[in-house]
């Protein structure tokens, strides 16, 4: 008999229970019954033996039977025994088992709970599903239970992952909770709780470390896709989601297609772009996207394709180009701005190594040097400087380059037909094989300037000395020209002293126009145009010119026919040809030709020669012609600029064409200049002719020189006060105006005159005061008289110009001038105009 064990007392109790119906117990009393009935026919076989063949065939039925419900009672004990070992085993495995796995009948109740149940869940009680609930961590949790419970009910198979708080005997953790309805039983269900925290940990950290790997992808600085076989994505980051103008979750959940952000037409390669068509090289390159918001995005595109048939797929990753595009841009103006800046700057540029080496010039330090751009590369730097000067900016240059301290830029001299002059600014290059960077800035121009300028500074208080030796010569000349015609008032031409008188005067006269080209030399001649004869200018010009240019040049004069007349200033016309005849001579150093020729020009149409426009009209043309090295044309534009020279240093001023120029400007005039090396230089001048009367030029005709030499009446009546402190010009001046007829009354100072004045006991006609006196000058002396006599007429005179004092006197139009020396004739002439009105 087999021994009862926990398990089969598990299964009995089981069974009472009646979780199995007792078919086996039936099978055993069954057979105790059909063994009984066997005995009692086989009683009657062995009557039948006694008594006859009817009881032996109903002993012989019942022996069969007895047979056959033994032999089936025996299997029943077998059949119950293999049974009750089957559901041991199965009882030993439940309770084996780490998850808590109940069985429940219809009702609710505990049909089997293995021992792990009942630690799980220790209350008490035979409502199992409560424990289960009262266990449970939070109401969420509950519902969750509920629901399951309600599957559960329905006979539907159910499954919920629960938290459960920590309990009597048990940990808090997660829990797989599930149900499977029992086959065959209606309303009975199995139940299985399964403790996953552990699993559940893991897949907590798994799910973080995926979500921060999709952080990772969402928000990497490239973008990240996969598309299938069609191009549908079956993935995309944020990143590039964004690129595209969309989210990723619009991407992947619409279905869209790589080839719908392809842009048309793309770049070369990269027209019909398939992301399967090359599986070798993986379809890498750059492509052109277009986002949904019309941007374009150039964009690199490198991927890997896995999988087979209906599960390939790309793994691709997405650089942006655009970024190193824009660096691309940037740094191409930065080199288009480093190449306007270094090689196209209007200084000079290089780099040097640490011996001195040329290692990159600009092209503006290849026409400093006089030598190509490229020939200057590896080349000494002190090959071009002037050997004066190389040692010391060697010295200099390798002071910089170890980095000792440099006070200020240095100043080189260059090799060089024109020797030019630089100031070089210093900047050490560190790291590496540290060199030097060095600006060059030409200040040949700039020296030339510092020393023209000092020469103009000379030339000005040379020329201030001239204008105070011209005062002076002035005042001594009109006394000895004065005192001349006062003598020849005495004196006949045929009388032997008249020729001496004449002489002295003439002398007299000469020196005075050399103390007129003084005075034109310092600038402190008064313009005065009158209408002159050119060709009498230019014939009384001749002698000093002769001189002027020496004797190995030869002065050749061609006057015009019937030549009109000019208005301008005599003076500064005889300064103009005395200027560019000086120039001719020193272009013809080895002698030549000096010419110069008048004619009259009538001008149909305005002419234009470079800058300059000459309207049409009637002109005076005045050509100085040379056979010198002529002017080169890169100088022809520049000729008229002050202290512009290409004279050697010291032998000009470079101020005389320019105030040709000015002169000929302030006349009215033009000045053209043509010129050619070694063929000389041709200067032109044009001079508006003067109209007599509107409409007609003036000839020179006998009848109106005849006008200009007849001799006027200068005498008149008036009271003059003259103020002079020059003993010799004050006496020469009374006894000429008495001579004429005027009542003089003299004064040696501004003090004596203003005294004279208000002593009221001479009605004064006219004024005649010198300009520079000691303490009260002629200005001074003026200003007082106005506040007395606002009408009185005046007439200064002076050696110096009339600019000198006319500002100091505002606009008063009753002052007249007359510059010394003035002769008789034109002291008398002034006064009587001034006295008369007819002054202008």
């Amino acid at each position: 008999m087999v021994a009862e064990t926990e398990g089969a007392r598990r299964w009995a109790r089981w069974d009472a229970g009646g979780a199995q119906p007792g078919w086996i117990g039936i099978l055993g009393n069954l057979a105790v019954l059909l063994a009984a009935g066997g005995a009692a026919l086989g009683s009657l076989y062995f009557a039948q033996i006694v008594s006859g063949p009817g009881v032996e065939l109903i002993a012989a039925a019942i022996l069969a039977l007895a047979a056959v419900v033994g032999a089936i009672a025996g299997a029943a004990r077998w059949m119950h025994t293999a049974l009750a070992a089957r559901v041991d085993i199965l009882s030993q495995a439940l309770e084996a088992s780490p998850d808590a796995q109940l069985i429940l009948t219809a009702d609710g109740r505990i049909a089997y709970a293995n021992t792990a149940f009942h630690h799980l869940f220790p209350q008490s009680g035979n409502a199992p599903l409560g424990r289960i609930a009262a266990s449970l961590a939070d109401p969420e949790s509950v519902a969750d239970f509920e629901r399951l419970r309600s599957r559960a009910a329905a006979g539907v198979r159910a499954i919920a992952a629960l938290p459960l708080r920590e309990g009597r005997g048990a940990s808090a953790g997660w829990f797989n909770v599930s149900v499977n309805p029992i086959a065959g039983r209606p309303g009975y269900s199995f139940w299985n709780v399964q403790d996953i925290t552990a699993r559940h940990e893991m897949e907590a950290v798994i799910r973080d470390e995926r979500n921060k790997l999709l952080d990772f992808l969402d928000d990497a600085p490239i973008g990240f896709y996969s598309v299938d076989a069609s191009g549908r994505f079956l993935f995309v980051n944020q990143t590039l989601a964004k690129w595209l103008g969309s989210s990723a979750e619009e991407i992947v959940g619409s279905g869209t297609r790589l080839h719908d952000f392809l842009a048309l037409p793309t770049p070369v390669g990269t027209a019909s772009f398939d992301p399967f068509g090359d599986a070798e090289a993986g379809q890498s390159g750059e492509v052109v996207l277009k986002s949904r918001d019309k941007r374009t995005i150039h964009a690199w595109i490198g991927q890997s394709i896995v999988g087979s048939g209906a599960e390939l797929r790309t793994r691709s990753v997405v650089r942006d180009l655009t970024p190193e595009r824009e660096w691309e841009a940037a740094l191409r103006l930065s080199r288009e701005r480093f190449q306007r800046f270094f090689a196209s700057a209007p200084v000079g540029i290089a780099l040097i190594d640490r011996v001195g080496r040329l290692e990159e010039a600009n092209a503006a330090l290849g026409e400093l040097f006089g030598t190509p751009q490229h020939e200057l590369i590896g080349q000494p730097l002190i090959e071009f400087v002037n050997e004066d000067g190389s040692r010391d900016t060697a010295a200099k240059l390798a002071a910089a380059v170890d980095g000792a301290a440099h006070a200020g830029p240095i100043e080189l001299r260059l090799k060089g037909l024109r020797d030019k002059a630089c100031v070089v600014f210093l900047s050490r290059i560190e790291g590496g094989d540290s060199g030097l960077m060095l600006h060059f800035i030409d200040v040949t121009e700039q020296k030339n300037l510092e020393i023209q300028f000092a020469q103009s500074q000379k030339m000005q208080a040379v020329g201030q000395l001239a204008g105070g030796v011209a005062h002076d010569f002035n005042n001594l000349l009109t006394a000895m020209i004065g005192f001349c015609d006062l003598l020849l008032m005495r004196f006949r031409p045929g009388d032997p002293s008249f020729a001496d008188i004449m002489q002295i005067k003439q002398n007299a006269n000469r020196a005075a126009n050399l103390v007129r080209q003084l005075l034109a030399f310092s600038r402190q001649q008064t313009l005065q145009p009158r209408i002159i004869d050119i060709t009498d200018v230019l014939v009384e010009l001749s002698h000093l010119l002769r001189r002027l240019i020496g004797e190995n040049i030869e002065l050749k004069m061609v006057h015009g026919r019937d030549l009109g007349l000019a208005k301008v200033d005599q003076g500064q016309l005889e300064q103009v040809i005395i200027n560019l005849a000086v120039n001719a001579r020193d272009a013809m150093t080895e002698g030549g030709t000096l010419t110069i020729r008048t004619s009259n020009v009538s001008q149909s149409g305005a002419l234009r020669r470079g800058h300059e426009v000459m309207p049409a009209g009637n002109y005076v043309l005045i050509e100085v012609s040379d056979t010198g090295v002529g002017i080169p044309k890169t100088n022809l534009e520049r000729i008229f600029e002050p202290f512009f020279s290409t004279k050697e240093v010291g032998s000009g001023t470079g101020l005389g064409l320019s105030t040709v120029y000015g002169i000929v400007k302030q006349t009215g005039g033009f000045i053209f200049v043509d010129s050619e090396p070694n063929r000389g230089a041709v200067f032109q001048i044009y001079l508006p002719r003067h109209y007599a009367v509107e409409g007609m030029v003036s000839p020179r005709t006998e009848t109106e020189l005849a006008e200009l030499t007849a001799p006027k009446d200068l005498t008149g009546i008036g009271t003059v006060l003259l103020v002079e402190d020059e003993d010799p010009v004050r006496i020469f001046g009374a006894r000429a105006l008495r001579n004429k007829g005027y009542k003089v009354l003299e004064a040696k100072s501004g003090e004596d005159a203003l005294e004279t004045i208000r002593d009221g006991g001479q009605q004064i006609d006219l004024l005649i005061t010198d300009v520079v006196m000691p303490r009260m000058d002629g200005p001074a002396l003026i200003r007082e008289v106005r506040e007395t006599h606002p009408d009185l007429k005046v007439i200064f005179i002076s050696g110096y110009t009339e600019d000198a004092f006319r500002q100091r006197l505002d606009s008063d139009s009753e002052i007249h001038f007359l510059p010394k020396p003035f002769s008789l004739k034109q002291l008398a002439g002034k006064v009587k105009e001034v006295i008369s009105g007819e002054a202008a």
